[in-house]
């Protein structure tokens, strides 16, 4: 049984370009230099690309498998502020979490995909998680409990954007496979917030298109992205042509779900994992 078990998770691995990213021999010297640069990325940007991760003739069948899946997206054309919390009138109108700005695009969740494809396979391999781990200088990683949001699409077509927001989690892991004709570029700041301190006045300069700290990253097929998304700030600027993206939830703990309320938004709806969840706090002192 064990035989099949490493046979099967090898051949999950299939589509990565294990040459380029040799994820299965974590104790070989290449991993180690490889997975360095990933590091030095994370800790100099908050934001790694890895190019060229997913082989050149395995990046048609991800188009494929997502397109299929793209049709079901539930798409939000509300207006959130970075944290998607309420309005508070205490506070006043030029403070961030006052900002709102309009959110266009859609979300696929991960009960769409098929159980076996490649996006889920290469969610729970564990040669992957181990990669990803190594990158973030984490020991463990946990998939997501989360029936919803373990691996979701990511959905904006032409026109739509991804407004300035923080991830619930930590850090995100995405998979570009469908691009769009133009535009469409990924702007961050990194670690623009820290644990019990939002940073507002910074947040606001963003908001206000007066800060330099702001970066770009375009994309291509087959590149995998981590990024430290519940400390950067974010957004997707709107592109001719769909733009489709595959994210891969982890976490530091085990027993991951997402909020009820923001579940719901993306989502348009909630399971009840989520409401029996909602009791338990998160212990950063950050907005959601």
């Amino acid at each position: 049984m064990k035989h099949d078990n490493e046979t099967a998770a090898l051949a999950a691995l299939a589509c990565v370009d294990l040459d380029a990213w040799p994820i299965h021999e974590p104790e070989g010297a290449d991993y180690a230099r490889k997975v360095a640069g990933v590091r030095k990325s994370l800790q100099d940007v908050g934001c790694a690309r890895i190019d060229g991760f997913v082989r050149p003739d395995y990046r048609q069948a991800f188009h494929e498998e997502v397109n299929e899946v793209a049709p079901s997206a539930h798409f939000s054309t509300s207006s959130i502020n970075p944290y998607f919390t309420p309005d508070d009138p205490d506070l006043p109108a030029s403070h961030p979490r006052r900002r709102y700005a309009e959110n266009t695009n859609g979300f696929v969740a991960m009960d769409r995909f098929e159980q076996n494809g490649l996006s889920l396979s290469l969610y729970r391999n564990p040669a992957f998680q181990r990669f990803i781990a190594d990158c973030l200088e984490e020991e463990t990683l946990f998939t997501f409990d989360d029936p919803l949001a373990g691996v979701v699409v990511n959905v904006m077509k032409e026109g739509q954007q991804l407004a300035w927001h923080y991830d619930t989690n930590e850090f995100i892991v995405s998979l570009l496979t469908r691009k769009p004709h133009e535009g469409g570029a990924f702007e961050y700041v990194p670690d623009l917030r820290q644990p019990g301190d939002e940073c507002y006045d910074e947040v606001e300069k963003v908001l206000d298109g007066h800060s330099e700290r702001v970066r770009s990253l375009s994309l291509e097929l087959g590149d995998l992205q981590i990024f430290k998304g519940r400390f950067s700030l974010h957004r997707v600027v709107k592109g001719l042509g769909e733009r489709h993206t595959v994210i891969f939830g982890y976490a530091k703990e085990p027993g991951f779900i997402g909020r009820v309320e923001r579940t719901r938004k993306v989502h348009n709806r909630v399971t009840q994992a989520h409401i029996d969840a909602e009791k338990r706090a998160r212990n950063d002192g950050l907005a959601d």
